[in-house]
């Protein structure tokens, strides 16, 4: 790459736009012959490591990579193969599902504020509050007002994470119509994946040019200078993964965290553990 970042080549544009703009098997970056599509694994290991380690010395910040996308765009693979592929100190993970009848007796971000990173700790949202905008306005759950409204508190609550020390960044996987069909064929012609086959799938993809207007408008009016929305291409699951890898990769450089440096006297300890003459 030039001096252009991954977080350029792949952010949201502000103002008005369409998912339609963006190709689902585009390459806005290609991967270099020698590195191909692997993600930076060993590098992520390093940046975790180093903002858990700061947690230990009263260090205050995280990060929480919120993954959103419609069925089968692979938010369970990212997690799986870039955030999983780091290690399990230091990271939390959530998949949300449909609200529970406990948690619809609660205001939207209730259940989400519960599962929210600790000091050094990258927590992965496998979909998250925005559910809450998206879903009830396809189905028609909540009316216009309400869930229109739902934009505003979410930017306000995102404000309010970052200014306690919390890192987002936000990422829409981009599957394209015809690559979800195969991917979900692809799990009916094998036993071994049926238990991942939903038939409301089938239902939600009868409504697909309606939930990709709802994510469009999400896009757009939740594209704030602080947690700006990055679309990855993600009809390739390899191209997906490195991309995301790269993202997180860059955005815990900017962080840039620091082991720390306690006031050990080394030459003492060393000879404490001298071995007995």
């Amino acid at each position: 790459m030039t001096d252009r970042t991954f977080r350029d080549a792949f952010a949201v544009p502000a103002g008005p736009m369409e998912l339609a703009g963006f190709e689902p098997a585009g390459r806005p970056v290609r991967p270099s012959k020698k590195r191909g599509t692997k993600p930076p694994v060993k590098r992520l290991r390093d940046l975790q490591e180093r903002l858990w380690a700061e947690s230990t010395a009263e260090g205050r910040r995280r990060l929480l990579l919120v993954l959103q996308g419609m069925d089968t765009s692979g938010k369970g693979g990212v997690a799986q193969h870039v955030v999983g592929a780091v290690g399990p100190i230091g990271v939390q993970y959530t998949a949300f599902k449909a609200p529970t009848e406990e948690e619809k007796k609660h205001d939207f971000l209730w259940r989400i504020r519960k599962r929210l990173p600790p000091a050094g700790v990258i927590a992965v949202f496998d979909r998250s509050h925005y559910e809450d905008a998206v879903v009830p306005r396809v189905h028609g759950t909540v009316p216009q007002e309400e869930w229109e409204s739902r934009y505003d508190v979410i930017n306000d609550f995102e404000a309010e994470l970052i200014a306690a020390g919390t890192t987002i960044l936000k990422v829409f996987l981009h599957v394209g119509y015809d690559m979800q069909r195969k991917r979900l064929l692809a799990r009916l012609d094998n036993p071994d994946k049926h238990w991942k086959f939903n038939e409301q799938d089938l239902a939600e993809r009868a409504r697909w040019s309606e939930y990709q207007a709802a994510y469009s408008d999400v896009l757009i009016r939740c594209n704030t200078a602080n947690a700006p929305w990055y679309v990855v291409p993600s009809d390739s699951k390899k191209y997906r993964n490195w991309v995301v890898g790269e993202l997180l990769r860059e955005t815990l450089e900017d962080l840039d965290p620091q082991y720390p440096q306690p006031p050990l006297d080394v030459d003492s300890l060393k000879a404490r553990l001298a071995p007995p003459h």
